[in-house]
């Protein structure tokens, strides 16, 4: 068993599993990966086993070998019993972009909640193409330049290319529904911020959890106000989702995420996310007792210079934080002359937040 000592995490398993092979994590719980095209080369797959047949959470992107590898597992190890079901915990193309094709050729449902399948139908059909006026008003007021509005990392475009289409329908999970598979009851505990209704996985009996990017070891997940909802204020949303995790989760829990490996210690990675962001808040309110532009707040947020393929999550995560503390009353927004939003801390003297700053590497894309 390995550990990051100093952040009270565990790891029970020594390797991760290679393709066409699975690690049973738990009695009936099978750990997969599939590869990723990007910095995060990879993502955690969980296939639960019922007298039955199989059940799978999450599938991976249309992209490279998932598909092989998909079949490989299927022609094997899964060859004896039927598929009963594909879960998929959110909206993003790593974890439903292969549903369509496991659904359809399985001729199986899929499982998500309302919000995550309905944002997904969305942003796979929406084309490659020029800039909406609602996204240029967006990233103007945020400070970004023509040199970003005129690139192809500015273009909107949707998910289609890396997602197969879609089933046309769903079964819909619910926050606190249960699901009974292999004798376990498997808990659907739903957060927000990352992604619109987020699932995890919760058996509380046996203290394991399938958590998706809500909860992940070494990295922490996304959380961005984007050009399509300007004004949301998700890392509210992220921090109801995690203090409510923390509450009601075991802490000798078996945390089962997308990404990295399996491990113990959920309470202090939930006590580390929380403290991380609020790091960050106070070091924006320091950062803005004179009057500052978004995207002049990236030197604040992360340690290394930020690309411009990058650039639309860095200012997601940015704004992200600046809405929050908006909303706490922390700070005030003002449309300057030039149409660029100038955010000035309110009360510097009495800062709430204690969490350690820690500037990301960068914009994580999960």
């Amino acid at each position: 068993m390995s550990s990051d000592s100093e952040f009270g995490i565990q790891y029970p398993f020594a390797g991760i599993p290679q393709k066409g092979e699975w690690i049973e994590v738990a009695k009936g719980v099978f750990w997969l990966q599939m590869s990723l095209p990007m910095a995060l080369d990879h993502i955690n797959l969980y296939v639960l086993e019922d007298d039955a047949g199989w059940w799978i959470v999450d599938t991976g992107m249309k992209i490279g070998d998932t598909r092989e590898r998909w079949e490989l597992l299927l022609a094997n190890q899964m060859s004896g019993k039927p598929v009963l079901g594909v879960i998929c915990t959110h909206m993003h193309p790593d974890h439903c972009g292969q549903a369509g094709w496991l659904c359809n050729s399985l001729r199986v449902p899929l499982y998500m909640s309302a919000l995550e399948f309905l944002s997904a139908r969305t942003f796979t059909t929406i084309p490659q193409g020029e800039m909406s006026w609602t996204a240029e008003q967006h990233f103007r007021r945020a400070g970004v330049g023509d040199d970003y509005l005129q690139s192809d990392s500015a273009k909107m475009r949707g998910f289609g290319s890396v997602v197969e289409p879609l089933p046309t329908a769903f079964h819909r999970l619910v926050d606190g529904q249960i699901l009974q598979i292999g004798g376990r009851d498997w808990q659907v505990m739903t957060g927000a911020g990352h992604s619109p209704e987020h699932v995890s996985l919760y058996c509380s009996a046996d203290k394991l959890m399938l958590s998706g990017d809500q909860i992940i070891p070494r990295i922490t997940s996304n959380v961005s106000v984007m050009a399509s909802e300007p004004e949301a204020n998700p890392l509210q949303d992220w921090f109801d989702a995690l203090r409510r995790f923390r509450r009601d989760l075991d802490p000798a829990t078996l945390v089962m995420p997308a990404h990295n490996a399996p491990f113990y210690g959920v309470h202090e990675r939930l006590d580390y996310l929380i403290a991380h962001h609020e790091g960050h808040l106070a070091a924006i309110e320091k950062a803005c007792v004179e009057p500052q532009i978004a995207i002049d707040l990236f030197s604040v947020l992360f340690a290394r210079k930020i690309e411009i393929s990058q650039l639309g999550l860095a200012l997601g995560e940015a704004i992200a934080h600046l809405h929050y503390l908006c909303a706490e009353g922390r700070m005030e927004r003002v449309l300057d002359d030039g149409g660029v939003y100038r955010y000035r801390t309110i009360d510097i003297e009495n800062c709430p937040y204690h969490g350690v700053h820690e500037p990301d590497a960068g914009p994580m894309e999960v």
